[in-house]
């Protein structure tokens, strides 16, 4: 039976895999726009690393992957891709909103999480805290930089109908 704690990882773990995904996906979607894609291809590489991250912290803890939480994380960010937009087969305004906020929300799901793991370090000597540190003001970083573009596209999209 696994630990709470991997539980716990394993759960954020699949989150990440669906935020990569759909760091990819929409830094795909904007790769043209000059407002966007930059910051979005920046924050998909991130994404990446910080999903790397993680599971090496995982190794370290010797917590195993979840291949069902796993998929469950791929399968959950291909069916957000579902949502009605305001347009049939192309990519919308509300689109880049929906993604934009969703982002934020894994950005801020994945801070608690190495908050978490930072309190943590001070008990348990495989997790570094030099490295939860750098990890924690990544995420924050990530935030201040996502949430003027995600206001811009609010306002772009539904402001002034």
């Amino acid at each position: 039976m696994q630990s709470l704690l991997g539980t716990y990882l394993n759960d954020h773990l699949a989150g990440a895999t669906a935020g990569r995904d759909l760091a990819r996906r929409a830094a795909s979607s904007n790769r043209g726009d000059g407002r966007y894609g930059p910051l979005l291809a920046e924050l998909a590489r991130e994404v990446d690393e910080d999903r790397d991250a993680l599971l090496a912290i995982m190794r370290a803890l010797d917590v195993g992957t979840d291949r069902l939480k796993l998929a469950g994380g791929w399968g959950a960010e291909k069916l957000g891709r579902l949502k009605p937009n305001g347009r049939l087969w192309s990519y919308s305004p509300l689109s880049r909103v929906v993604e934009l906020e969703v982002l934020c929300l894994g950005v801020t799901g994945k801070l608690g999480l190495w908050r978490s793991l930072a309190a943590l370090a001070a008990e348990d000597p495989r997790l570094r805290a030099d490295q939860i540190a750098a990890l924690i003001a990544r995420a924050e970083a990530q935030l201040a930089r996502l949430e003027p573009h995600r206001l811009r596209a609010v306002t772009s999209a539904l402001g002034g109908d």
